[in-house]
This record gives C-alpha cells, structure tokens and sequence, in this order.
C-alpha cells in the first residue's frame, strides 16, 4: 500500500504532499524533512529504493524534482517506480513538458490527477487517457 507521495525541488522544498494515512502535521514536517535529506543526498549511480523507518522509500529525479512514494513491506517496489514515470508522463502529456512552476500554479490539477491513479492507496489507474478525461472534461467546461 502507498503511505504518502512527496513531490520536492533539490532545494528540499516541498512542491506536493498527499498521504493515504492520518500523519499528524506536527509529524509532517519532520517526516517530510528526514525523506528528503536522506533521498536528495544519495548519488544518481544509487539504488532509488531505501529503507526508512517503516517505509520502503522509492524515489525518481526529473530534471530538478524529486518524487518519493513510501510504501509498506509488501508492495512492489518497482510497480511503484514505473507509477512514478506513468504520473510524470501523463503530467508532461497535460501540460505539455511539464515544469516545476506548472506544478505550484495547478496544484487542483495535479491533485485531480493523482486522484484518478492512487485511491486510498492503492493504484486504480494507469491508462493515460482515461486518468486525463476528467480533467480535459472540467477544462472543456470552464471554456465553455
């Protein structure tokens, strides 16, 4: 099962934060803080797979963000790797080359999008299409 889904810049900033369980928010930060000094010092030549606490940690660089996914002992941790590639893609499908400025400006969208493929914590979709179509579906409405 996914735990959380973290989006950061190299910097440490945290650009998005979605959690499929109850962390408090005191614990957020801290959390947040140990995930990404513990990813973003680690080399490229590195396995993108580490151990954290509870947590298996997968993570994947592109271009200057970081995406980390924790995840229980159980889940495949390269389905989760090729989750990252397939929410990234259908993100550069969206907003055509998708940047870090896009994501801090349709924060609503990238929510809606993580939405339509982790439900609880579980992956529900992965088909590009049908992941975008609601959100094609709101922008066609707010044109209209």
């Amino acid at each position: 099962m996914i735990k959380f889904l973290l989006m950061m810049n190299k910097q440490g900033q945290t650009r998005l934060s979605k959690y499929y369980e109850h962390v408090d928010i005191g614990k957020r930060a801290a959390l947040e803080a140990d995930v990404v000094r513990g990813c973003l010092s680690r080399r490229k030549e590195e396995c993108s797979f580490v151990e954290y606490k509870d947590y298996k940690l997968v993570y994947r660089q592109y271009a200057a963000l970081f995406i980390v996914v924790g995840i229980t002992e159980n889940e495949n941790e390269l389905s989760i790797y090729e989750l990252l590639h397939n929410f990234v893609e259908v993100l550069d499908k969206y907003f055509s080359r998708v940047s870090e400025l896009d994501i801090m400006f349709n924060l609503d969208k990238v929510h809606i999008i993580l939405d339509e493929i982790i439900l609880n914590g579980h992956i529900v979709e992965t088909n590009k299409n049908r992941i975008l179509a609601p959100l094609l579906a709101l922008d066609k409405m707010t044109e209209g």
